[in-house]
């Protein structure tokens, strides 16, 4: 039996909770306090979690860092493509009321913000495993002997 199967059962029922409460803080930011950065940061702190508990190793199974630059880069695709988007149809770069200009109760703003924060999302989440996965990656330089 392993020695920390109580860390790996109450690991396994943290991590989903975890993310769940980070999509909850990414879809209500725009109502409260919360948004794309924030929810970033604890999504990667469950796949963080996930790699302290079960090791490296295990967790670049689970989420290649080929995925992780992916992420990166498809995060600030998609917030520069809604500042794009706004120009395209007319508005300046981020005016989100172009998004839905018949609309009487700001429907654009709510939907330019929500792919903004989703682009953060994206963004730091997958910066913040890509720097845990080079800072974990490294070699130590002492040997047997030094300590």
């Amino acid at each position: 039996m392993s020695p920390h199967v109580i860390l790996r059962v109450v690991s396994k029922l943290l991590i989903p909770l975890i993310a769940l409460f980070a999509l909850y803080v990414q879809f209500h930011g725009d109502f409260g306090p919360g948004g794309g950065f924030q929810a970033g940061v604890i999504f990667a702190s469950a796949i963080i979690l996930y790699a302290l508990i079960f090791g490296l190793d295990e967790a670049k199974r689970a989420i290649p860092p080929s995925w992780v630059r992916i992420g990166m880069s498809t995060g600030v695709i998609i917030y520069g493509g809604t500042g794009v988007a706004t120009w395209l149809l007319g508005g300046e770069f981020l005016n989100y009321t172009f998004f839905a200009p018949d609309s009487t109760h700001a429907a654009g703003q709510h939907w330019g913000i929500f792919a903004v924060e989703l682009g953060v999302l994206c963004t730091v989440a997958s910066a913040m495993v890509a720097i845990f996965y080079a800072f974990g990656s490294r070699t130590t330089e002492l040997t047997d002997e030094d300590w």
